[in-house]
């Protein structure tokens, strides 16, 4: 189903608006949606042993950045929040800005860290700390010169955790839709609501786990005030969705939709043509494929890429549209590097 049935298991760093390089050697349709696909950091001098849960965000001067958790493996105490910084048409060496050292004696591991330019003020940088899901907080750092310093590290309000996974969106109106999650008493999904990343409102839980347990909303927005989510589930294999008609302040039951899910983060973003787009793993099971499919509805779904095909890990997608256009995805690669892809939305 995907344009050339295409396969980015090799990483080929080609130039903006050039033909893709694909796996067995040959050039695809010149037509074709990829531009770009490279290793954030190649496997054979990633910083840490392991990685997960990459985020991405375009600042306000047209800058790029990736973030992700490092470690010895997902859960270990070793594991901080690393970001790397587009420049000069490769990334910067990651460096790691946040950890969970709580004293000497005491470290916890870093979590799914979630990259966000507001309308006004610094980038954000959301992430969380603890031993577990169940149990983790979230925390917050800043950068005022697009992301080589962060500071102002500081914990957040108790009822709120920030983006559990995906990116916020902010409205119109200025209000900022960050989509959460918890799991410490069944699987539930939530909005927390500011203006200011200073005050919150809490809506929800808005899912019964006993019926639908979800976690790691992203949010796609409509004409009229609408918006959805779509989520993970557990042990479903469905991505399920919940929709608003005013905004997110109120929203109907999470239902079932006939997307696979194998149990793994996805991510989507609004186009700017108005279509919706999905990075997912196209599959009740495992972790490979990812594959992007495109929607005009939100209910009616075509899957138009595959992004990865062979055996291992390929999953926790982040995508985002940046002004001129582009969509750029990245996501777990092996477990071992992070991986960006940039795709011309145009040729889908």
């Amino acid at each position: 189903m995907g344009v050339c049935g295409l396969s980015l298991m090799l990483v080929s760093v080609v130039g903006w608006g050039s033909s893709p390089v694909v796996a067995d050697g040959g050039t695809c349709d010149p037509h074709v949606a990829l531009q770009r696909a490279e290793l954030v950091f190649p496997l054979e001098n990633a910083p840490t042993a392991g990685c997960h849960a990459s985020t991405i965000v375009e600042t306000r001067d047209g800058r790029l950045l990736a973030a992700w958790f490092g470690g010895t493996d997902e859960g270990n105490p070793d594991v901080g929040i690393w970001v790397s910084r587009w420049e000069k048409s490769a990334w910067s060496k990651p460096v790691e800005v946040a950890n969970g050292v709580m004293s000497p004696q005491k470290r916890f591991p870093c979590w799914n860290p979630v990259l966000f330019q507001p309308k006004k003020g610094p980038v954000a940088l959301f992430f969380k700390v603890g031993p577990s899901p169940s149990q983790w907080w979230g925390e917050m750092i800043t950068s005022r010169d697009n992301g080589k310093t962060w500071q102002n590290r500081r914990r957040l309000d108790p009822q709120v955790v920030g983006p559990i996974k995906d990116k916020p969106v902010q409205l119109r109106d200025g209000r900022i839709l960050c989509p959460s999650s918890s799991e410490n008493a069944g699987w539930r999904i939530h909005l927390e609501v500011t203006k200011d990343l200073e005050n919150w409102t809490v809506i929800g839980p808005l899912n019964d786990p006993a019926k639908i347990g979800a976690i790691q909303p992203t949010i796609l927005q409509y004409a009229g005030a609408r918006l959805q989510m779509l989520c993970r589930t557990q042990r479903l294999g469905f991505i399920a969705q919940c929709w608003s008609q005013d905004g997110g302040k109120t929203w109907d039951e999470l239902a079932a939709t006939e997307l696979p899910n194998p149990n793994s983060g996805i991510d989507a973003v609004t186009l700017h043509d108005g279509r919706q787009l999905l990075v997912f793993n196209n599959t009740p099971k495992g972790r490979t494929p990812l594959n992007v499919a495109l929607s005009s509805d939100g209910k009616q779904w075509k899957v138009v890429l595959t992004l990865e095909d062979q055996p291992g890990e390929y999953s926790y997608p982040a995508v985002i549209q940046t002004k001129d256009g582009r969509v750029h995805i990245t996501y777990t690669y092996l477990r071992k590097s992070i991986k960006h892809v940039v795709l011309d939305p145009r040729k889908l």
